[in-house]
């Protein structure tokens, strides 16, 4: 995986910086670190693509550097069975003039987010982006990748589809105003319209 490389590729440039700057040599820190010289080279030229973290760590204390690893958010996950599914129920319920497109990027170069499905065909023409949650928690969460789906996303709607659920309905029963005044259209005028093809005229929640 390139994202992968590129982090072996950066550690191994921070190890020899390290190592170069006091003057100390290969076998030393591969002494210092319990491993070969021959394997200290690999990893220090960025050749060694199985590396472990404890490797790395304990190559970085023989040099005083304290080894951070952690995850970030970035792209979107994956799917699970449930969101496919109810997706799935969304297009069965669609009028047959509209037109859906799954994992679709967003419109930035880079940016590795997509919308799990984009809703085309309507007339006058317009784009829907929609979301699938199969289980939602945080609300604020949500509510925050949502608007910065919809304010990157170059689409002219929002339709966030829920699996009908016990633990769904609960969440929504739960949920603050500002949550649910951002999707200002009833979940089943939305899916009526869609139904017969038409524009739900603004960002709603839809449950299947």
């Amino acid at each position: 995986m390139a994202r992968a490389r590129d982090a072996i590729a950066a550690c191994a440039r921070e190890i020899r910086a390290a190592r170069l700057s006091p003057g100390l040599s290969q076998s030393a820190v591969a002494e210092a670190a319990g491993i070969s010289r021959g394997r200290y080279g690999r990893i220090e030229r960025g050749e060694d693509r199985q590396v472990s973290i404890d490797e790395l760590a304990r190559i970085g204390a023989a040099l005083g550097l304290d080894l951070a690893v952690r995850f970030y958010p970035s792209g979107d996950p994956l799917r699970d069975a449930p969101q496919r599914a109810v997706l799935e129920r969304l297009r069965q319920c669609c009028h047959a003039s509209l037109r859906m497109s799954y994992e679709v990027p967003l419109p930035i170069p880079g940016d590795r987010r997509a919308w799990d499905a984009l809703m085309s065909g309507f007339t006058p023409r317009l784009v829907i982006g929609v979301e699938a949650e199969s289980r939602p928690t945080d609300e604020q969460a949500l509510a925050r990748k949502l608007a910065l789906k919809r304010r990157d996303g170059g689409v002219d709607r929002l339709v966030l589809i829920l699996p009908d659920t016990r633990h769904n309905r609960a969440f929504l029963r739960s949920g603050s105003g500002g949550f649910l005044a951002s999707f200002p259209i009833p979940g089943r005028r939305a899916l009526d319209r869609l139904r017969a093809g038409r524009d739900p005229g603004g960002d709603a929640i839809i449950v299947l």
